[in-house]
């Protein structure tokens, strides 16, 4: 995969929103680059003066990358509940990184100290899922959360779930990430 192709395709979905224009050739990429036509799963995390201010992505490859490059860029951009939309000024200032997941494994696991064992830190991404709830990390996460503790608590929070719910032993599962940035 070329790193130069699949940010220029996030960066082109973005800056062609503001103008309502489309100048990406999705033809002649797939052509040029056939990976592109093969589904897979992104996440388009952007950053402003490195804070976060958006990030969306799929945890499972439904549809072409190309097309979710494109889906998940224009939703980190202008659809993260979290944010207001993107602006044309700050587009100027944005970093952009897409990270291309491997599809997710189940983690089986008998207890919390199994599951430790089992979870690479800076190299797993993580789902977690109770019930209807859910929530991911990616690996790029452990950056900020380096302990494995950490991380966890709050996974669970973001997934709206109580710090002791392991007692009730959610589903996990571990993926990976290949960056571009």
């Amino acid at each position: 995969m070329d790193d130069k192709i699949i940010l220029s395709i996030a960066k082109t979905t973005i800056e062609n929103s503001f103008d309502y224009e489309n100048t990406l050739d999705i033809k002649s990429l797939t052509n040029e680059y056939p990976y592109l036509k093969e589904d897979g799963a992104t996440f388009v995390t952007l950053k402003l003066d490195s804070n976060l201010r958006g990030c969306i992505g799929s945890l499972i490859a439904t549809r072409p990358l190309i097309e979710d490059i494109i889906s998940n860029a224009y939703a980190a951009a202008f659809k993260d509940p979290r944010f207001p939309k993107l602006s044309k000024e700050e587009f100027q200032d944005i970093s952009i990184e897409v990270s291309v997941l491997t599809p997710p494994l189940i983690v089986e696991y008998s207890n919390l100290d199994d599951l430790k064992e089992k979870v690479v830190p800076f190299v797993d991404g993580i789902i977690l899922s109770l019930g209807s709830h859910q929530a991911t990390f990616l690996p790029q996460v452990w950056e900020e959360l380096p302990d494995f503790d950490s991380f966890f608590a709050r996974l669970l929070q973001k997934a709206n779930l109580p710090l002791d719910s392991f007692k009730l032993h959610p589903k996990v599962y571990k993926y990976q990430v290949k960056k571009f940035k």
